[in-house]
């Protein structure tokens, strides 16, 4: 990917600018507020967006006119332009698919089942264990490539398949070396409370300690990670344990999000407590906990390719909690067990097609909130002057196309802190 200092994109059909309406995560009817401009134009200068408009305004502008030599311009050919997917949920720190899972679910065996027999997020153990951490950071460095093919410009990324001291920090260490050879902007989260791991399997609370006295510690003063991550459910952490977990964090000044309600329904006030950046999955939500969540800026992070893979029926009921005034996102939750998608674009689709969100709805929570899930929404997910220059072009004319092709990436360009990757940009 090469740096442009100054970048024109012009003739774009419809541009999809989700201009803050609001101080903070888009809310109810603010979700179908996307900013579309037609005809539109985009200058960015230093990687940054300089000013945003028509392209007759562009064309018209004294400094462009004057300078028009030393612009490098991209003409979109009427395709649509949106700021870059925010991919606020995903486990790239693995070594290989869990194709052993993957039979025993066809044949009939849940989610739980295949954890007690071995399967699930402990058989990923063993692989990143004995990886390398050159060999994990190659891995994670093809993930974020192909992330960003598909319109992706800023990630999240965990730790949580090493579970033990050694492994989830070679981990982010593995994370943070791939972060620094990608052109996007990658949000490392420690995720050592992703499942007690078998050497601890009766002995919760002795690996809770572990975390909480020696992981966080080290995590927190090597810098590794802006986030602490939680599985908090059946078979994995209690609220108690996430709670102990919280509170150590915060005690190293580090932010906190968790995964919640994915098998059962856990009262979130003793969670909301601790103002978590986000709490993804919410398949099971207690009714009498909304208000609370409504009121906080913790974003409800959808993450439907895990219930498409896992192949159930019931996905999180997106209408109640939008017409209660949560702030909702989108993300992939990339992982080799539960969701092997890439594509934010899959996940809109699935949150349309099985949530019932709106075209409009789905690309605000894979952009704006996606940002204010990971705290990022001053630089990240909408096209602004002032905001990172991460874009994405996809070769359709309407965007609520992007949704209806499901299974197809028809992202053909993507811009990272203004440097453009793609035959368009040739």
């Amino acid at each position: 990917m090469r740096r442009t200092s100054t970048l024109l994109l012009v003739n774009i059909g419809q541009l999809l600018t989700l201009r803050a309406a609001a101080n903070g995560p888009r809310r109810g009817a603010s979700l179908s507020e996307l900013g579309v401009i037609a005809d539109a134009a985009v200058l960015c200068l230093g990687g940054k967006i300089v000013s945003v408009g028509t392209t007759g305004d562009a064309l018209r502008d004294p400094w462009l006119k004057k300078n028009r030599k030393k612009v490098v311009e991209i003409d979109c050919g009427g395709r649509v332009v949106l700021p870059g997917f925010v991919d606020s949920h995903t486990h790239p720190a693995f070594m290989q698919p869990r194709l052993v899972d993957f039979e025993k679910r066809i044949a009939g065996s849940n989610y739980e089942e295949i954890a007690e027999a071995g399967g699930g997020i402990r058989s990923s153990i063993e692989g990143v264990r004995k990886a390398s951490k050159t060999a994990l950071t190659q891995k994670v460095s093809a993930v974020l490539a192909d992330l960003l093919r598909h319109g992706t410009t800023t990630v999240e990324a965990k730790s949580g398949y090493g579970l033990d001291f050694e492994s989830e920090l070679k981990s982010l260490e593995a994370i943070r070396a791939a972060a620094r050879e990608w052109a996007g902007t990658v949000v490392p989260t420690f995720l050592g409370a992703h499942t007690v791991p078998p050497e601890y399997r009766g002995r919760s609370q002795e690996y809770v300690d572990l975390i909480c006295t020696a992981m966080i510690r080290a995590v927190a003063k090597r810098k590794l990670a802006q986030f602490v991550d939680v599985f908090c459910d059946r078979g994995a952490f209690s609220a108690e344990e996430t709670a102990q977990i919280f509170a150590a964090a915060e005690k190293h000044k580090l932010a906190v999000r968790a995964h919640m309600g994915q098998l059962t329904e856990t009262r979130l006030g003793p969670i909301l407590q601790y103002r978590p950046a986000s709490l993804d999955h919410m398949d099971y939500v207690n009714h009498a906990d909304l208000p609370a969540l409504a009121q906080s800026d913790t974003v409800a992070t959808f993450v439907p390719g895990a219930n498409y893979f896992l192949g159930l029926a019931r996905y999180p009921d997106a209408r109640r909690l939008v017409a209660s005034g949560v702030a909702i996102a989108l993300a992939t939750d990339y992982n080799p067990g539960s969701s092997p998608t890439l594509s934010m674009p899959m996940a809109m689709s699935l949150a349309c097609t099985h949530m019932k969100m709106s075209p409009e709805e789905a690309i605000a929570a894979a952009t704006i909130n996606g940002a204010w899930a990971l705290r990022l929404a001053d630089r990240k997910g909408s096209i602004e002057a002032g905001k990172d220059a991460d874009l994405a072009v996809f070769d359709v004319h309407d965007y609520r196309e992007i949704a209806y092709w499901f299974g197809a990436n028809r992202c053909v360009l993507t811009m990272v802190n203004g440097a453009p990757n793609s035959p368009l940009a040739s």
